[in-house]
C-alpha cells in the first residue's frame, strides 16, 4: 500500500511535516533520543500499514507514538480526530460523525480509558516495534485538513473545530513569539508535558512544536510529581515543563526535586497568582500563563506572578461583543467568538472577565462563579474546590449556589464561616459538600455532569 497521500483535486502549496536537519533530536523516549530522520522512515513505515479512510482517531497514550501516527495519516491524506476525552462514549460520538474512519492507538482496543467495554470497531492496533521504510521527507498540503478538535458544547455533543495546516504553522510561529525570552534563541528546548497530545493545548506545545519549532519533546505523559522529575531528568537543558494548574499545585506540595528549567508553561485553568509566584520561587524559573481553546488555538500570554493582564500574540485581535469575545488571526479561517469576556486596555492588552454564562444575578446582585470559586480556594485548608450554580430553581424560581470542596481538616461550617467574609449573604452556597477529590479530567477541568452527580453524595 503507498504512503503518499490521495491526490488532492485542488493541490497547493506543500509544507514539511517537521522540520529541520535529519540528524536533530525530535523526541526523548526513555533513555533513547529519536532523531528527526529515524521520525520520517517510521512515519513512511505505519503510513504504508494504514486503511484506507478519510479519519482517524488517534489514541495513543505514548506521545512519540502519537507524533508518527499522526504525521502518518496526514501522510496519507486523511485527517486526524480529537476527542474531547478518550472515554468509549466519547470516541464512539465522534465517530458517528465521521462513519469512514477508523481508531489508531497503542492501549487496548476497547478505548484507553474504557478497559471494561467492548473494543472497538476499525481499531488499528500501533505495531511494535515501529516499521520502517524509505521515502522523502514527508509534506502536506498547506490548505489540508490536518486535524479536527472536538468541544463538549452546553448539550454535551462534541463540536468540530476544523484545524487546517496552515493555521498549525501560522500558530506555531505566534507560540514561539508566546514563549520568547525562556530560553537562548540558539538553545533546542526540550519539553516534558503532562497534558495529553490529543488536548488542544497538548497538541501545540507537545506535537507542532517539536515538528516545527524545532524542539524535543518526551514522549511520557507523567501524572505524579515524581514522575515528572524522572521525565525531565532524562531531558537535557534547557528544559520546558508544559502543565495545569492542577500538576503544579501536586508539585509544589510535593517534596519532590527537579532539575533546572528554563520555564513553565500553564494552561487548561486559570493559574491563581499565589501558586505561579510559588512556583517561580520554589523551581527558579518564569512560570508563564497561555490562553487560548480548542476553537482559537493560544492567542495571548502573561506572566501570572507579575501582572493580571494578558498581551494577545501577533496578529491576534480582539473585539468585544454582548456576548463574548471575536477573536481573529492569521491562524483562523475565519472570526471565532468566545464565550469569555474582555475588557480591553489602552495598550493593547486586556483582562478576562469571566464568561457570560458564568455570571450571576440574583436578587439585584452581581457575581460571578469565577470569583467566588478564587474566593473558596484562598480559605486556608481548602485543598481544591469549585463552585456552580444548579439547574433547577427553587421556590422563588432562582438557581441556587452549590459547592464541591476538598478539605480534609475543615467542616462545612468553618468553611461557611469563612466564605461570609467575602461573600455577600446571596451568593453563599446553599449546598455544600465536602468530597475527598473533584472529578478532574486528564487536563484537569472538571465535567459539569460529573459534579453535579458528585453533588447527590460525599461527605457533610
Amino acid at each position: 500500500m503507498a504512503s503518499q497521500p490521495s491526490p488532492s483535486a485542488h493541490p497547493g502549496p506543500r509544507h514539511p511535516l517537521a522540520v529541520g536537519d535529519p540528524s536533530r533530536i525530535l523526541a526523548i523516549v526513555g533513555d533513547q533520543r529519536i532523531t528527526l530522520g529515524t521520525f520520517f522512515a517510521q512515519v513512511h513505515g505505519l503510513a504504508a500499514c494504514l486503511p484506507h479512510a478519510a479519519c482517524a482517531v488517534n489514541l495513543c497514550e505514548d506521545r512519540y507514538r502519537f507524533l508518527v501516527a499522526f504525521c502518518a495519516v496526514a501522510l496519507r491524506g486523511q485527517t486526524t480526530l480529537l476527542p474531547p476525552s478518550r472515554t468509549r462514549a466519547a470516541i464512539d460520538e465522534v465517530r458517528a460523525q465521521h462513519p469512514d474512519s477508523y481508531c489508531l492507538g497503542d492501549c487496548a482496543p476497547c478505548g484507553c480509558d474504557a478497559p471494561s467495554l467492548s473494543p472497538l470497531p476499525h481499531f488499528v492496533h500501533m505495531p511494535d516495534p515501529l516499521p520502517l521504510a524509505d521515502g522523502p521527507p514527508p509534506t502536506i498540503d498547506d490548505a489540508a485538513l490536518a486535524a479536527i478538535g472536538f468541544t463538549s458544547g452546553s448539550t454535551g455533543a462534541p463540536t468540530p473545530n476544523r484545524k487546517r495546516w496552515r493555521g498549525f504553522r501560522a500558530g506555531t510561529v505566534q507560540n514561539l513569539a508566546a514563549l520568547a525570552g525562556l530560553w537562548p534563541r540558539d538553545a533546542t528546548a526540550e519539553i516534558v508535558a503532562t497534558v495529553p497530545p490529543q488536548h488542544m493545548y497538548g497538541m501545540e506545545m507537545s506535537v507542532l512544536f517539536p515538528l516545527l519549532a524545532g524542539a524535543a519533546v518526551h514522549a511520557a505523559r507523567p501524572f505524579f510529581p515524581g514522575d515528572i522529575a524522572a521525565a525531565l531528568r532524562q531531558t537535557r537543558a534547557p528544559r520546558l515543563l508544559v502543565t495545569t494548574p492542577v500538576h503544579l499545585r501536586a508539585l509544589l506540595e510535593s517534596t519532590v526535586a527537579l532539575p533546572p528549567l528554563a520555564g513553565i508553561v500553564s494552561a487548561t485553568a486559570p493559574l491563581p497568582q499565589a501558586l505561579a509566584v510559588d512556583a517561580e520561587a520554589r523551581f527558579g524559573c518564569e512560570v508563564r500563563e497561555v490562553f487560548g481553546s480548542t476553537e482559537t488555538c493560544i492567542i495571548a500570554r502573561r506572566r501570572t506572578a507579575r501582572e493580571q493582564a494578558w498581551t494577545p500574540l501577533p496578529g491576534v485581535r480582539l473585539h468585544p461583543q454582548p456576548d463574548g469575545t471575536q477573536v481573529d488571526g492569521g491562524h483562523l479561517d475565519a472570526p471565532v467568538t468566545l464565550a469569555d469576556l474582555v475588557e480591553l486596555q489602552t495598550d493593547g492588552r486586556f483582562l478576562l472577565c469571566g464568561r457570560r454564562s458564568d455570571l450571576l444575578e440574583i436578587a439585584g446582585k452581581r457575581a460571578s462563579l469565577g470569583d467566588l470559586t478564587r474566593r473558596l480556594l484562598a480559605i486556608p485548608g481548602v485543598e481544591d474546590g469549585v463552585v456552580l450554580q444548579l439547574d433547577e430553581c427553587d421556590a422563588g424560581g432562582v438557581r441556587r449556589i452549590a459547592a464541591l470542596v476538598v478539605a480534609p481538616e475543615l467542616d462545612v461550617a468553618a468553611i461557611h464561616a469563612a466564605l461570609r467574609r467575602s461573600v455577600d449573604p446571596v451568593f453563599l452556597p446553599r449546598r455544600l459538600r465536602r468530597v475527598a477529590a473533584l472529578p478532574r479530567n486528564e487536563t484537569g477541568k472538571l465535567p459539569r455532569a460529573a459534579l453535579l452527580r458528585l453533588l447527590q453524595g460525599g461527605m457533610q
